[in-house]
C-alpha cells in the first residue's frame, strides 16, 4: 500500500514541477522563505488527504514516518497552514490540469451537481467564525435540515474526476444560478456536451441560458411533463455516480469533517480532497489500474 502512495506522490511531483507549476513565479512576502515549493506543497497535502489525516496537527506528527523519505523537509504547522491558505489559484491550475490528462476528459458527457458543505452546527460557531461572507444558513435536502455553511458545485467526468468546482453563499446564489455563473467562468469541457443533473435544474430559464453556453441538461422529467420516448429515458445510473463522487469526498476524504473557520481556510479544505480525488483517478489511468479503483489503497 505504501508502494502506490510513494508512486502517486512522485509521478505527481514530478509533472507538476516539469509542465504546471514551473512558470509561476511565488509572490513577494515577509517572513521566512517557504521550506516547500508549491509542487511539494502540493504533494504532501494530497499524501495528507489519500493518509486520512483530517488535521494539520495530526498530520505533520505523522509526515514523517510516512512521507519523510520523500520530503526531508517539512515546514511546521503554522508555516504549513499558512501556505496551504495562500495558494488558492494554484488548487484550481492542478485540479483541472488533472482532470485534462484523464481519458474520460475528451468524452462528451458530464456530470454536475450541488452539495452544502456544513461549517457549524451552533449559534456560537456561526458568530465566531470568519465565515460570514461565504456561509449562510440553506436547506440540506439529503439530510432533510437546515445548515450554516457554503455551497459546492460540482462539475465531473463519467469516471468521477472533478473538471470544475465553486462555491457559493445558499441565500446569495441558489443552485441554478450558481450553476449557470461556474458554467461560463469556468467551462468543464473542451466543447459543447450534454450535463446530466437533477431536477433542481429544472426550468426554461436555465435549460436556455445553458443551451446558448454549449450544454444540454439531461435531467428527471416534472410529474406533470409528457413521458419521453423510450429511447430518451433518463439515465439513473449516472446520477448515481456523481453522488458517489460526492460521498467519497465527504467522508472517504474529510470534507466533511474540515474544521475551516476562514474563507480561505475553506476553499484549501475543499481543495485538498477534490486535488487528491483527480489524482488517484488520473494515477489509475497511468498505471493501468481498474477504473474503480479504491482510494482505500492509500489508508494503510
Amino acid at each position: 500500500m505504501k508502494t502506490d502512495l510513494d508512486a502517486l506522490v512522485t509521478a505527481l511531483y514530478v509533472h507538476l514541477d516539469d509542465h504546471v507549476l514551473p512558470l509561476r513565479q511565488p509572490l513577494p512576502r515577509r517572513g521566512r522563505p517557504s521550506v516547500l515549493t508549491d509542487a511539494e506543497l502540493v504533494c504532501v497535502a494530497v499524501a495528507q488527504v489519500l493518509l486520512g489525516c483530517d488535521t494539520e496537527r495530526r498530520w505533520l506528527r505523522l509526515a514523517p514516518a510516512r512521507i519523510g523519505h520523500l520530503f526531508p523537509r517539512l515546514p511546521c504547522q503554522a508555516q504549513y497552514n499558512r501556505h496551504l491558505r495562500d495558494r488558492g489559484p494554484v488548487w484550481a491550475a492542478v485540479a483541472m490540469w488533472l482532470a485534462r490528462l484523464t481519458p474520460t476528459w475528451h468524452e462528451r458527457l458530464r456530470l454536475m451537481d450541488g452539495t452544502p458543505v456544513r461549517c457549524g452546527a451552533s449559534r456560537v460557531t456561526v458568530h465566531r467564525s470568519a465565515l460570514g461572507e461565504i456561509a449562510g444558513y440553506g436547506h440540506d435536502t439529503s439530510h432533510h435540515a437546515f445548515s450554516w455553511g457554503a455551497k459546492l458545485m460540482l462539475v465531473t467526468t463519467a469516471d468521477g474526476a472533478v473538471t470544475a468546482f465553486s462555491l457559493a453563499h445558499p441565500k446569495e446564489l441558489d443552485e441554478r444560478k450558481q450553476a449557470l455563473h461556474l458554467l461560463q467562468v469556468r467551462p468543464p469541457a473542451e466543447r459543447p456536451c450534454p450535463i446530466v443533473c437533477d431536477i433542481g435544474f429544472a426550468g426554461t430559464g436555465i435549460e436556455a441560458i445553458a443551451a446558448r453556453l454549449g450544454y444540454r441538461l439531461i435531467r428527471p422529467r416534472h410529474h406533470d411533463e409528457p413521458h419521453p420516448s423510450p429511447g430518451r429515458a433518463f439515465p439513473a445510473w449516472l446520477r448515481q455516480r456523481i453522488e458517489a463522487v460526492i460521498w467519497t469526498l465527504k467522508n472517504q476524504l474529510g470534507l466533511e469533517r474540515h474544521q475551516a473557520r476562514t474563507t480561505e481556510g475553506l476553499w484549501a479544505r475543499i481543495s485538498q480532497p477534490i486535488v487528491a480525488l483527480n489524482a488517484a483517478i488520473w494515477h489509475n489511468w497511468l498505471t493501468d489500474q481498474p477504473t474503480k479503483h479504491s482510494l482505500t489503497a492509500y489508508d494503510h
